[in-house]
């Protein structure tokens, strides 16, 4: 048995009750045919859709409200807007042994607390290890790169002496919570970032290699990992150094002395040149090193002082 058809009626008032006057509020009688005309079904359909969008632009104002009420709903986004930094760093910059000026760090131990542990450790020396005397190994257009300490010999040594312990896996993990945590560019103008990961690495080179008189297939690393221990200062917003570079605080003072390192004339990059591709396509070690070179200045620049 066919019934009629019960209209629901919203007990809500429509938020544009003339445009609902307008539209002809008389809904198609079912027939045992269940025949609809074009018309019918264009002016059932037009009316349920009006009525549920006004019910929903009613409801949207409270669903705001209780998104701002919330914080839980609300990215936290803190961690990238709130550095305020905790603990003060100076490097004095020597460029062919003239002093240039001193930089003024700010630390940001609340939000990296890893990060700015190493930072800090390596500049005033309680790792066993300093910044002391090691120099700047790379000018690019929009950052300047300090080389660190090594991680093998002496300053190895000295480490381990102190019970200091360089692993990157601890860094890594904060920079990919703090990705996690802040969209967007995080190595702004004037940011301090320590290298967590070589973006660069080639993958893997796989030869072929006779073991016990059978060919085997074995892979060989190319090019090394980082120490955890270089660190970039950004002249200008890089988004190219937010997949390697775990930002832990910025300059507060001596961005003139940053720029003037980034003025010092380097060696020319010739990555567009086809025998260089081919060598790195293919894994070849001297490649690597070739790309080593590539913008690293003609003049020694060091820190002369850091604490």
């Amino acid at each position: 048995m066919w019934h009629s058809p019960k209209i629901i009626r919203s007990s809500h008032q429509p938020s544009h009750p003339q445009l609902i006057q307008q539209i002809p509020t008389s809904s198609p009688i079912l027939k045992p045919n269940c025949k609809f005309s074009r018309r019918e079904l264009t002016v059932y359909t037009n009316t349920s859709l009006l009525l549920l969008l006004s019910s929903q632009t009613h409801l949207s104002p409270l669903r705001s409200e209780e998104t701002q009420s919330n914080p839980n709903s609300r990215s936290n986004i803190s961690i990238c807007t709130d550095r305020t930094p905790t603990k003060r760093a100076f490097l004095d910059i020597s460029i062919d042994g003239e002093r240039v000026g001193r930089i003024i760090i700010g630390i940001d131990e609340q939000n990296t607390p890893i990060g700015a542990a190493r930072l800090s450790n390596l500049i005033s020396g309680a790792a066993g290890i300093s910044y002391r005397k090691k120099e700047f190994i790379k000018i690019m257009p929009n950052y300047i790169q300090h080389g660190g300490v090594r991680s093998y010999g002496v300053d190895a040594e000295m480490a381990n002496r102190r019970g200091s312990n360089l692993a990157v896996e601890n860094l890594v993990t904060e920079w990919e919570r703090v990705n996690g945590d802040c969209l967007g560019t995080k190595n702004l103008k004037g940011s301090v970032g320590i290298i967590v990961r070589d973006p660069f690495k080639p993958p893997p080179k796989v030869k072929i290699v006779a073991r016990k008189g059978k060919l085997e297939i074995d892979e060989e690393e190319v090019g090394k990992d980082v120490n955890g221990t270089e660190f970039v200062i950004a002249m200008r917003d890089s988004p190219e150094l937010d997949s390697s570079a775990l930002v832990v605080g910025k300059v507060l003072e001596g961005m003139e002395v940053v720029e003037r390192i980034g003025q010092v004339k380097t060696v020319q990059e010739n990555t567009s040149s086809p025998y260089f591709r081919a060598a790195k396509l293919i894994g070849d070690k001297r490649a690597v090193v070739a790309e080593r070179g590539f913008n690293r200045p003609y003049s020694k620049m060091e820190m002369q002082k850091a604490f």
